[in-house]
């Protein structure tokens, strides 16, 4: 059997006494075991390790290499069997994360707690925003995406669909009518977002093909949240991922409208990283944690 991290550990205990007799005594060998294992390896080796007089243990120039190296792979071995009996709490450094404030605020943000206990000494260096960011420029690990994804070098882990509906509070309803087709949409005020296009637009889907319909409102949000809360105070008409507006829904707070006349209007979410055989632990375990979670929280 090959023991040679066993014989390095035994060169290792020689040369820190200088001793043979005293490296036996604090392994419980006796002194002729320790010479005699010291020997064998020289002899594979082909080279002398220690210089050996009646005074004292010296070291050779390749005794020096070897004293060196043997250190460094047994700190090595040390430092595995650490992380894998301590677990998560050996996995540590900072994760920079991008995602969108409705997907975070209420998808990744309960998930954080959880995670700390398992993996304490990581960083979560979270950015809300429904800006889309370069991963590059701004040294993001890790971008939650919403929409088709470009072509481009970096790796997807798919997270799921986010199926977008058009809602309003019953106040604003009661005052302004249902729309009842796309084409009411042009009288009531639809709430926007002002990183799409410079002049709003749905793309809805009536009758198989995809209408993109201009519509107009008073409100150019620059994320969801806040397109959310204008719907909520009766300001008008939104188009929303339905996880943001889940309990909103079922509390009665919002109402969903052209349901039955504009076919399923959705957009899948990814997880975009940078990725490879050199991914950092920290950013590897972080997407094992909270990609299936996320996944389960889409599905509601």
């Amino acid at each position: 059997m090959d023991n040679r991290a066993g014989e390095m550990q035994v060169f290792l205990r020689v040369v820190e006494t200088g001793s043979f007799s005293e490296a036996a005594r604090l392994l419980r060998m006796t002194p002729s075991t320790v010479s005699k294992l010291i020997s064998r390896v020289e002899a594979r080796l082909g080279v002398r390790l220690i210089e050996r007089s009646t005074r004292r243990l010296s070291l050779t120039a390749e005794g020096e290499t070897f004293y060196e190296r043997s250190l460094t792979l047994l700190q090595d071995l040390d430092l595995i069997e650490q992380e894998l009996s301590q677990g998560a709490a050996a996995t540590g450094g900072r994760v920079r994360v991008n995602i969108s404030v409705a997907l975070g605020v209420l998808g990744l943000e309960p998930l954080l707690p959880d995670f700390w206990q398992a993996y304490p000494n990581i960083v979560v260096d979270l950015s809300l925003s429904d800006e889309i960011v370069d991963l590059y420029l701004d040294r993001t690990d890790v971008a939650f995406r919403v929409g088709r994804l470009p072509d481009s070098g970096m790796l997807a882990r798919r997270i799921g669909v986010a199926h977008r509906k058009i809602v309003a509070s019953p106040d604003y309803l009661e005052r302004y009518g249902v729309p009842r087709t796309v084409e009411d949409l042009s009288r009531h005020n639809c709430l926007g977002f002002n990183f799409r296009r410079a002049v709003p637009v749905w793309p809805l889907k009536e009758g198989g093909r995809v209408v993109e319909r201009v519509v107009h409102g008073s409100l150019l949000g620059n994320n969801g949240e806040t397109v959310r809360r204008m719907a909520l105070a009766g300001v008008g008409l939104a188009r929303m991922g339905d996880y943001h507006v889940r309990a909103d829904l079922a509390a009665g707070r919002l109402v969903e409208v052209l349901g039955d006349v504009i076919e399923r209007d959705e957009e899948e979410i990814h997880a975009v990283f940078l990725g490879g055989p050199r991914m950092p632990e920290r950013v590897r375990v972080f997407l094992d944690y909270v990609v299936p979670r996320l996944q389960q929280f889409l599905n509601g």
